[in-house]
């Protein structure tokens, strides 16, 4: 079974809430910035809690942060 890649919508989320930096999602929700950083650019992907945290941070459904990349 190959691996999922998983994409997300954070910077995008990011946006939409009054600019919020990487730097304030990540005291939001406990992590450096770095580790935003490596999610967005799809080089990391976080726990099933740190996703939820997240998402609970933009409070929006996981699925509207992170989604499935259709590699067909």
């Amino acid at each position: 079974m190959s691996k999922l890649l998983i994409g997300n919508n954070i910077r995008k989320l990011r946006f939409e809430r009054d600019e919020m930096t990487q730097q304030q999602l990540a005291d939001k929700v406990g992590v450096t910035r770095q580790t935003i950083v490596a999610i967005e650019k799809g080089n990391y992907s976080p726990s099933l809690e740190l996703a939820f945290r997240i998402a609970i941070s933009f409070s929006v459904p996981l699925e509207q942060v992170f989604f499935i990349v259709d590699s067909a």
